[in-house]
């Protein structure tokens, strides 16, 4: 998402290389038939964190914004759209206009623009649901179908990995079935590059293998970090001296966040100051803040992971989602647990209200929990710092970790909080 904002404001041109120019010019060519004879086209483009999905999104916006065809990007994400609203539309008049939301289609009949681009797709849900002042426009449509309608050219960009949320169904079956469905033209490229974590796909491997995905029978057995010169992975022995060895890195001018598992209630601020609800054995942080307003030096939701000041609370996944960092660190909190060898999720140590509910049943809560991680371990390019508050999970990821990469604990007193 950096790099996307960079690529809006500087106007250069991105680098595309194998199946990213490959998917770049696919929606190119959709366009200049749409733009030609009116016909209609699906592009799908799936691949990992990293993969430069929201890079070729910003860049076909620029793109097609440079050559006068009438293009939007939508998501589902508040935090992705308001800060791609905020960094990389700051020179547009409206920038509204350029970045909005997957509901903001409902009304929708008909093509009202050549390309819609949905960034983040694997957030696509069943239905819309309206800002309360619309609820009267709801229609009940899929919401597939309100995005399709609205463009002559729907690009749809998403990892079916980053699924978090009970609702949440976007995946390419179910988008390549639309397109079968309604009898129009469907176009997938996968990337399969990796430019996240240095580049590493020895990384986004042991990722997966850790975390038991995909969710195979039997699972993957987690294996030992082998290492990697071009991404540092480091396991703290406590919170403070991960937050300090993080620290010290941002002052050495790198951008570093901690997110942790949603395993701590979320209060809301009292008298004018964030509540630490994340408590770790004396160590305690607040969440990032909750709705748009900055409370003290602490940024408002939208805009924690690149705001000044975000630091100092911990994000959870929903804030986090679709953001990148030089470093980053991750608390894995009760909600995942090594047992018997492998990395079990467990209900009991959940504070998420969806994720957690009696309607969720234990195979959807137990993917949506490795997927929470999926995306939590996956937002560094420089390097990765994991705590675990479980004493057996953090002996267990010992094992995995070599004894010279881990921060030992950290005495110093911690910085203030906010």
């Amino acid at each position: 998402m950096l790099y996307a904002a960079d690529v809006m404001q500087q106007r250069h041109h991105f680098t595309l290389i194998n199946e990213q120019q490959v998917a770049y010019e696919q929606v190119m060519n959709a366009v200049e038939e749409a733009r030609r004879s009116r016909l209609r086209r699906i592009v799908a483009v799936t691949g990992g964190p990293g993969s430069g999905k929201s890079a070729i999104a910003v860049q076909l916006l620029s793109d097609l914004g440079a050559r006068g065809v009438q293009a939007s990007i939508a998501t589902g994400s508040q935090a992705f759209t308001m800060s791609l609203q905020r960094y990389a539309g700051k020179d547009h008049p409206q920038p509204q206009h350029l970045f909005q939301y997957f509901n903001s289609f409902i009304e929708d009949r008909g093509p009202r623009q050549i390309a819609l681009i949905c960034d983040e797709a694997h957030r696509l849900r069943e239905t819309s649901t309206a800002d309360p002042s619309l609820k009267h426009l709801e229609t009940c449509r899929p919401q597939i179908e309100e995005l399709v309608n609205a463009a002559y050219v729907p690009v749809f960009l998403l990892d079916e990995h980053q699924v978090i949320r009970p609702g949440e169904i976007g995946s390419l079956a179910m988008i390549h079935n639309y397109a079968l469905a309604t009898g129009l033209g469907f176009t997938h490229v996968h990337l399969s590059e990796q430019f996240r974590y240095g580049g590493s796909a020895r990384y986004d491997q042991w990722v997966l293998d850790l975390l038991g995905l995909p969710s195979n029978d039997p699972p993957p057995r987690p294996a030992k970090w082998p290492g990697d010169e071009r991404f540092e992975v480091r396991l703290a022995e406590t919170p403070e001296s991960m937050e300090s060895f993080l620290r010290e890195k941002m002052r050495m001018g790198h951008t570093t966040r901690i997110t942790a598992g949603f395993c701590w209630p979320w209060s809301d601020p009292v008298e004018g100051s964030l509540v630490p609800d994340v408590r770790i054995n004396g160590w305690e942080r607040p969440w990032n803040v909750k709705g748009l307003q900055d409370i003290g030096n602490a940024p408002a939701q939208p805009y924690w992971a690149l705001a000044d000041g975000g630091f100092d609370q911990i994000g959870c996944v929903y804030t986090a989602q679709g953001f990148e960092f030089d470093w980053a660190g991750v608390i894995i909190g009760p909600d995942l647990v090594a047992r018997g060898g492998r990395l079990v999720p467990n209900r009991a140590g959940s504070c998420d209200p969806k994720v957690s509910a009696r309607s969720v049943d234990d195979p959807k809560f137990n993917l949506l929990i490795r997927n929470t991680y999926k995306v939590l371990l996956t937002r560094a390019l420089r390097g990765i710092v994991v705590y675990a508050v479980d004493d057996a999970t953090r002996e267990f990821l010992g094992e995995l970790i070599a004894r010279d990469a881990r921060i030992p604990a950290d005495t110093s007193p911690s910085a203030p909080v906010n």
